[in-house]
């Protein structure tokens, strides 16, 4: 019989090892400081990636470490304005090929979202909290195909909007309810096809956090913890 266990026992310490094998934390905002030193100020349009400065707080947008809950967290606040913030896939050992781990993960709080904003309308077009993930798409012009998915105001789970090469799926809404954490988790190969029709490519160019609240002239305060990405469960 204590063999019996001994085995059980090592089996479910097997099953928990390729399980933790198979998850990658990509962030965790563990810094000693308030700035996240491995994120950086990206510009889509030129594929730029700057460090980010001692301090990206100003008055009406910024970025910061704090701790919530005896726990770091990333705060982004903007009030008018747009803010983002992102990693480089291939730059301080940030390694993401989808076809081994598709399914990315984070989680996320909204205390305040940008009244009345609407990502179908594109004056409205703010989202408070998103999270994008970009892709090359692979033609001549050297154009980005971008995931964005979004904390929304208004529209409910599972609204899409496309801007150009820019997809839009709403993942979390203050239908919902805000001022709660709720963890995401979405197989980024599946969004990918389903959104673009083709298979998406096996490595991102970066990821990226995002608040805006610049077409409403609202205010938005999202919360960012706990981004991994998975293989397939």
């Amino acid at each position: 019989m204590q063999n019996v266990f001994s085995a059980l026992w090592c089996m479910a310490l097997l099953c928990l090892q390729n399980s933790a094998a198979q998850s990658i934390v990509i962030e965790d905002f563990s810094y000693n400081d308030a700035v996240p030193a491995r994120w950086r100020i990206l510009d889509p349009g030129n594929r730029s990636a700057l460090p980010l400065p001692d301090t990206v707080q100003r008055d009406d947008d910024y970025v910061e470490v704090v701790t919530m809950d005896g726990e770091k967290v990333l705060r982004v606040y903007t009030r008018d304005e747009t803010v983002q913030v992102g990693r480089v896939v291939g730059e301080d050992g940030f390694d993401w090929d989808t076809r081994s781990h598709p399914v990315l993960s984070w989680r996320w709080r909204a205390d305040r979202l940008p009244e009345g904003a609407q990502e179908t309308i594109s004056t409205l077009n703010d989202t408070g909290g998103a999270f994008y993930v970009s892709f090359d798409c692979g033609d001549w012009l050297r154009r980005l195909c971008i995931i964005k998915y979004t904390y929304s105001s208004t529209l409910p789970v599972g609204t899409t909007a496309s801007y150009g090469k820019l997809r839009v799926l709403v993942v979390s809404s203050a239908q919902d309810g805000m001022e709660k954490w709720v963890t995401i988790e979405r197989n980024v190969r599946e969004d990918y096809k389903a959104l673009f029709g083709r298979e998406a490519p096996a490595r991102p160019l970066f990821i990226m956090v995002w608040g805006d609240t610049d077409n409403t002239h609202g205010v938005s305060d999202v919360y960012f913890d706990a981004i991994a990405i998975a293989a397939q469960t």
